[in-house]
């Protein structure tokens, strides 16, 4: 065959070949390109199912919750710090923990504890804490089951350090707009949830207080001078007492007690619902709690009628 350059002009070469360029795929970037390189995050305002979540620094983060995993739907796709999602690696996502942290992640059925890096907004299912990646689900015993019982709590040296390189890498919030999953809210500070009155009742309550209404207002985390390349926690396993935990729906924390009355009241019909003092911050508030609940499909049923009841910022906690 007669090559073409023998009878074509420069020009309709060049525009051949420029044709020819645009129509090939370029590659996706692998996540061990990208991992590590996206800039520090830590996000606006958002709402999930009409639920607010106001992300902050939190050296003081630990709680305990139900756990879930993410995998091949989401393999190869950008997390909400500009990285790219590798089920492979040790990480997880957050609702609002800031973008790189390091955190502890103990199994409480089995005493199996990781360390994970968070670089993803989520989970989004409103009973869940964390989204782990399928490898971490595996270090901790979960993969086949898909929930456990956890907790979750920032490791604070090391999240100083993985700061630090995410912001002379990508500099601080340094996120397009692409990456951007949920809604921002607007610029209003939110600073306390009413709790609606039952049926018949005429005056109404005073708002409750509670953590998820109120933003965390941290200290100032101290400067690293120098730091090691940023990269995914060791998968190493280690191994921690189990202890008898149990699974309750918390229903809100009160300042008042008869706020607190009227809560449970909604409740009772549910199952037991108790009320505790306890003190957060130097406030003393009035915990209701409904449970124990034996399984976590129950919970997420029971979570659901409690929301549906007005109480929006109920959520499972594990004790």
């Amino acid at each position: 065959m007669l090559s073409l350059r023998r009878f074509l002009p420069p020009l309709v070469l060049l525009l051949v070949a420029v044709v020819m360029a645009g129509c090939a795929t370029a590659p996706r970037p692998s996540a061990t390109a990208q991992s590590g390189k996206a800039g520090y995050k830590v996000g606006n305002p958002y709402q999930i199912d009409g639920v607010w979540y106001y992300p902050a620094e939190d050296w003081n983060y630990d709680e305990t919750g139900i756990a879930s995993w993410y995998g091949e739907q989401f393999h190869g796709r950008y997390t909400a710090n500009g990285e790219v999602f590798d089920l492979n690696s040790v990480t997880a996502a957050h609702r609002t923990l800031p973008m790189p942290t390091v955190a502890q992640v103990t199994n409480l059925e089995n005493g199996r504890s990781i360390q994970i890096r968070i670089n993803d907004r989520g989970p989004y299912a409103r009973g869940r804490i964390i989204d782990l990646s399928r490898r971490s689900a595996q270090l901790l015993g979960f993969e086949g089951k898909g929930t456990a019982k956890v907790r979750v709590k920032i490791l604070v040296p090391e999240t100083i350090q993985a700061v630090s390189l995410a912001r002379r890498g990508g500099g601080d919030d340094k996120l397009t707009a692409a990456t951007e999953t949920p809604r921002s809210a607007p610029v209003v500070a939110v600073t306390s949830a009413a709790l609606a009155p039952p049926p018949g009742a005429t005056a109404a309550p005073l708002p409750p207080v509670s953590s998820a209404s109120r933003p965390f207002v941290a200290p100032q985390a101290p400067q690293v001078a120098s730091a090691a390349p940023l990269a995914p926690p060791p998968e190493k396993v280690s191994q921690v007492a189990v202890r008898a935990t149990q699974i309750y729906i918390q229903a809100g924390a009160f300042t008042r007690s008869d706020n607190a009355q009227r809560a449970k009241s909604r409740l009772d019909p549910l199952g037991t619902v108790r009320i505790t003092g306890v003190r957060s911050q130097g406030i003393e508030l009035f915990r209701v709690r409904l449970g124990p609940i034996q399984t976590v499909d129950e919970a997420d049923r029971l979570l659901g009628r409690v929301v549906d009841s007005g109480l929006t910022d109920a959520r499972i906690v594990v004790d």
